[in-house]
């Protein structure tokens, strides 16, 4: 059985765990969501960030009438 677990870096008490459960020698894996070129739900890969960036920016420089 595989779990995922996410732990929130904003809490204190979840800084070891991770050291904790690299010294198991069997059972655990460690995962880089980024090394599969899957995008996380909520994140938006390079290409969409400079559209949707340069998209607000001329908007703004639109209304502000200085584009």
């Amino acid at each position: 059985m595989i779990h995922t677990t996410r732990l929130a870096d904003k809490y204190t008490n979840t800084e070891k765990l991770p050291e904790e459960i690299h010294r198991q020698k069997q059972g655990v894996r460690f995962e880089n969501p980024a090394s599969n070129n899957i995008v996380p739900e909520g994140y938006m890969t390079i290409e969409q960030f400079r559209t949707e960036a340069k998209a607000d920016l001329t908007k703004l420089l639109n209304k502000h009438g200085i584009y």
